[in-house]
């Protein structure tokens, strides 16, 4: 898509939609995040023909079509390989690479966890809404257990993934959960992704509507969200609750809620702190973990951020280290190698 080069600073919301129809099911989540990203792209303040989004095979691969930015709607799970290559020949552009939970982490699982534990600059969006939408309902890998669907008719016997939890095992530099039906928390999220230097992974929690709605109401929700979602805020304690009455201690390395007032104060809390790599491994289990007594609630926000060089940098770096010590390379010569033979 061209973009006409244009100040960012005399950039809008509006600068970055298209004439494109959105064609989303009326009630979608993806309405809600492509709203927050066009509201954030103007405060960054990056030209339009700077910017690119790399979309795989899914509703939310759509987005391409609706951002007024260069883009590219790829292949189904290689998103993640595509945005690599341009990231490593265009270092300079904003890349950003929106993916649901099927695309990214069924088919392009691989890809996923390979351009994390290499960390290039690159924003990875993962719209998760625990179904395969665009194909009419069939579970996905991040679908609950024994999950009636079109494909499961007798409930899914598949273990789902944490996507947090194995970007934390790919060692990604960038690990933070949102939503789509809170909009000012979103917003944070996006800036928080593309002020990282290396591979952010933003989690969004994003409500299909037609095939599986109501997954994360008790989230999203007025009259239970307080109880059941946990804002991270670095260096505060991890308080939760309608009247901010609750919050999270860890007993040794094993996490429970406690009243305050009773017995307990905020300085007893976990207080959060998103350098901690082996905290943060916690965390991203707090939700599923079984062994731990009592409800919980789910956290969202920045899990961990830690700086680590990209694997662009470190590319070029070494590309001009030969060019200075050995001078312009011979492609031909490289290709042949040391080991050649003639057939008589």
């Amino acid at each position: 898509m061209s973009a006409t080069t244009t100040s960012p600073q005399a950039l809008t919301a509006k600068d970055f939609a298209t004439d494109q129809e959105v064609r989303w099911c009326p009630g979608c989540g993806d309405y809600s995040i492509l709203a927050q990203v066009q509201k954030v792209m103007p405060s960054l303040g990056i030209p339009r023909e700077n910017i690119v989004i790399i979309s795989g095979i899914g509703c939310s691969s759509r987005f391409p079509y609706y951002m007024n930015t260069y883009g590219m709607h790829s292949i189904h799970g290689r998103a993640t390989a595509i945005a690599s290559g341009l990231k490593a020949t265009r270092p300079e552009l904003s890349v950003w690479v929106v993916t649901g939970d099927g695309d990214s982490l069924s088919i392009g699982g691989n890809h996923t966890i390979h351009l994390l534990r290499r960390n290039f600059d690159i924003n990875i969006l993962l719209f998760n809404n625990q179904i395969y939408g665009l194909t009419k309902g069939q579970y996905s890998p991040t679908s609950e257990e024994n999950k009636v669907t079109k494909s499961t008719p007798f409930g899914s016997i598949d273990h789902p993934f944490n996507p947090l939890a194995l970007a934390m095992g790919a060692d990604a530099s960038f690990i933070a959960r949102s939503m789509d039906r809170d909009p000012k928390h979103l917003q944070q999220m996006l800036v928080r992704s593309h002020g990282h230097k290396g591979a952010s992974f933003l989690e969004i929690y994003q409500n299909c509507n037609i095939f599986n709605d109501g997954a994360f109401e008790v989230f999203t929700e007025k009259s239970t969200k307080p109880m059941e979602a946990l804002f991270l805020e670095h260096g505060q304690p991890m308080v939760f609750g309608a009247q901010q009455d609750k919050g999270i201690r860890l007993d040794g390395l094993r996490p429970t809620v406690v009243t305050l007032g009773e017995g307990f104060s905020k300085d007893d809390l976990w207080i959060h702190d998103e350098k901690d790599f082996y905290k943060a491994q916690i965390l991203v289990r707090l939700f599923d973990d079984v062994r731990i007594e009592g409800h919980l609630p789910r956290p969202f926000g920045v899990f961990y951020e830690t700086d680590r060089p990209c694997y662009e940098d470190m590319l070029n770096l070494q590309i001009e280290e030969v060019v200075r010590s050995k001078g312009k390379g011979d492609l031909d010569k490289l290709l042949r190698g040391n080991e050649t033979w003639t057939i008589a």
